[in-house]
């Protein structure tokens, strides 16, 4: 395996896992939004720091990188896709026999269509 393979597999396991922090972390912060202020702050851990902080703190923090993340692995997708969907023409040398004789059959046939 090249290094360019084995960076590319890390660098979408990576992608995975941080995207899949994020949402999670999205997940617990608006299962706890509508908590009161005594709830919130009995909280304890990672989980009690990350909901008593502000809230534009949480969302520069953890909320526009998943933004950014969800658009930068779209726009990964669709770049990807368009690569792999690109039509090489067939040379003629990569044709069977059988597939030669049916093209030049039909190659014969539009050619007699135009006279």
């Amino acid at each position: 395996m090249n290094k360019k393979k084995v960076l590319f597999i890390c660098g979408i396991s990576v992608d995975v896992a941080v995207t899949i922090f994020l949402f999670v972390l999205s997940i617990i912060m608006l299962a706890n939004a509508g908590k009161s202020d005594v709830e919130r702050q009995a909280m304890t851990g990672f989980v009690g720091w990350l909901v008593n902080l502000q809230p534009w703190v949480y969302g520069v923090a953890f909320v526009v990188p998943l933004f950014v993340l969800l658009a930068a692995n779209v726009i990964g997708l669709v770049i990807y896709v368009r690569k792999s969907t690109k039509k090489e023409p067939v040379q003629v040398s990569d044709l069977s026999d059988e597939q030669k004789e049916a093209l030049k059959k039909e190659l014969l046939k539009d050619l007699n269509k135009d006279e």
